[in-house]
């Protein structure tokens, strides 16, 4: 068995033996005992180790295939994908937050285009309705699986990228650039079904539970300067709050 990771089954418990195994698995994947890149034993030699049945390891494997944390490769065998993505309210960008975590973060853009702003658009950037905007769409892989559909808008003026900038670099880090220093933004974490297009992008079924996040972040000068609107996989995101008493 892979070294440091210790599987044990109760007999005795309700909770059904392959679900015991898909949950210590994915425990020790979030946890980093099994890093991205891990190989697990084949499933014969697992179930053997454990006393179970063949087909209760299988549909354990089977359920962390259906969650994106591994992966089976012809010729390799079972392999980590990655971990849940742990990010803390900060006003920092996923791409930043990947790429601190040593993650390899990719994008795929498919939108990148000045337009008239929708109404709740403009009401959120605080301009007048129809106003020029640049609109974003992209789709944010880490370790080359989906995680995450991002969907902005800036004021017209805030930014000019090309796409193989968008790519290959973080939209804050972008801003930065320019001299956009965000320093406050007002954000509502969510979850809601995904549409049948949103499944396609992040290799999910439509309807299944996405977390949402809607973020207004503001400038030096107090303006708004970008609103998003993204959806993540829950499986391999989340967001951890540090509250305090008052």
């Amino acid at each position: 068995m892979t070294e440091g990771l210790r599987l044990r089954v109760d007999r005795r418990s309700p909770v059904p033996l392959y679900h015991q195994i898909a949950t210590q698995l994915a425990e020790a994947i979030d946890d980093g005992t099994l890093p991205a890149g891990t190989k697990l034993e084949n499933e014969i030699a697992l179930a053997d180790q454990l006393g179970l049945s063949r087909p209760t390891m299988r549909r354990a494997i089977e359920e962390l295939v259906g969650k994106g944390l591994l992966v089976r490769k012809r010729g390799v065998g079972t392999q980590v994908v990655h971990g849940r993505m742990r990010r803390e309210l900060e006003l920092t960008s996923l791409y930043d937050d990947l790429a601190a975590e040593g993650r390899t973060p990719s994008t795929s853009v498919l939108v990148n285009r000045v337009e008239p702003a929708p109404a709740d658009v403009a009401e959120q950037l605080g301009l007048a309705p129809g106003s020029d905007v640049r609109r974003l769409e992209r789709v944010r892989r880490a370790g080359g699986a989906p995680l995450a559909l991002l969907r902005n808008w800036l004021p017209a003026d805030v930014l000019t990228a090309e796409d193989d900038e968008l790519e290959s670099r973080g939209l804050y880090e972008l801003l930065r650039e320019r001299g956009v220093h965000l320093r406050i933004a007002r954000q509502r974490i969510g979850a809601r079904g995904s549409t049948a297009a949103e499944g396609e992008l992040l290799d999910v079924a439509p309807g299944q539970a996405l977390l949402t996040m809607q973020r207004t972040a503001y400038g030096d000068s107090g303006r708004a300067v970008e609103y998003g609107d993204h959806c993540y996989r829950p499986d391999s995101y989340s967001i951890e709050v540090t509250v305090v008493e008052r």
